[in-house]
């Protein structure tokens, strides 16, 4: 526990600090590194990569910070360099959720990339004197899925089912040992599904889906989900920098107004500006179909539900999302049709 006295002088040096951002490339990275350096250009980035990329690769990635190579990370990775001088680390790189996972041991793969080279990172900036350490973990945390009404909140019990999801429990609990044996603040945002522009995956998919004006059999889909528009996250970032009612806390986030299937679909298509078809196909069909064809994994995040209680992050912090979920959608889909 800090005093009085270090509490203050952790809260002075975070006022203007020098940041270390890992996954600085990435679809979160990226993003948050140009906010921070449009918003706050007194603030010295350092930018963590595992090979300096060419200008034509990633000009927003360059012209945001300095560039610190540290080749691949992991439990062994030298931070002595990237670290010094450092008040601040936002750790954002990770072994993302990989579908159709072919390795041989699935969770040693991610304990590897996602739990030991967290415990890693966090001693040696505590070694470093780095003052808060921002991890972004994932709702994966606590599950799968949630019966309708029954949100997830700070106070539910993890229970992880896939190794990913372990990889980022066991990393929290890595990182919270390590703080509190050395005093380091900590932050840990557990985020459900982000989108915004340049979102692959499924969430893409569903965009190509609508633009494309094929009737869908999803107007019968009654779920609820909680996501997290890509701005919103990086304005939550930025609000837990510095924020010292967030010192040593853990926050599930999400946009604030959970959404159907059925009615992401409608929204999307409203901000791309196009009609869509929806056939009413009860739920219980499609899953029924989906088990035949082999796809009941899929079936399960199109029509099941997982749901978010964020209200710690408004009420402690007084954070508000600066998009609602059609805005944040809207911009989404714009882009994709903008770049496709």
């Amino acid at each position: 526990m800090q005093n009085h006295n270090q509490s203050t002088e952790v809260n002075q040096c975070l006022q203007n600090p020098c940041v270390l951002i890992t996954g600085s490339s990435g679809f979160v990275g990226s993003r948050l590194t140009n906010f921070l350096s449009t918003h706050f250009p007194e603030m010295e980035l350092r930018l963590a990569v595992r090979h300096r990329p060419d200008d034509h690769q990633a000009p927003g990635v360059l012209s945001s910070g300095s560039v610190e190579v540290v080749g691949d990370i992991n439990p062994h990775t030298n931070w002595t360099d990237a670290l010094n001088g450092v008040d601040l680390v936002i750790h954002l790189a990770a072994r993302v959720h990989v579908m159709n996972d072919v390795s041989l041991d699935p969770l040693e793969e991610y304990r590897n990339a996602n739990t030991l080279a967290t415990i890693h990172l966090a001693e040696e900036a505590a070694k470093a004197g780095v003052k808060r350490f921002i991890y972004l973990s994932s709702i994966k945390v606590n599950g799968e899925e949630t019966k309708l009404g029954q949100a997830y909140s700070e106070d539910s019990t993890p229970a992880p089912i896939d190794p990913y999801g372990v990889s980022k429990w066991e990393a929290e609990l890595g990182l919270e040992k390590v703080c509190t044996q050395t005093g380091m603040e900590f932050v840990i945002i557990r985020p459900p599904l982000v989108y915004g522009p340049g979102v692959k995956a499924n969430f893409q998919k569903l965009i190509g889906l609508v633009a494309k004006g094929l009737p869908l059999p999803l107007g019968a889909v009654h779920n609820q989900r909680s996501m997290l528009a890509l701005d919103n996250l990086v304005s939550f970032i930025a609000e837990v920098m510095t924020n010292p009612l967030a010192t040593n806390q853990r926050f599930l986030l999400s946009d604030g107004e959970d959404v159907s299937t059925t009615q992401l679909l409608r929204i999307i298509a409203k901000g791309m500006g196009k009609s869509i078809w929806l056939l009413p196909v009860p739920a219980f069909i499609l899953k029924g179909a989906a088990q035949v064809f082999g796809a009941s994994a899929a079936a399960d995040r199109l029509l099941g539900s997982l749901q978010i209680d964020s209200s710690k992050a408004r009420q402690l912090l007084h954070w508000q999302p600066p998009l609602s979920v059609e805005e944040g959608i809207a911009i989404t889909a714009q882009s994709y049709l903008k770049n496709s």
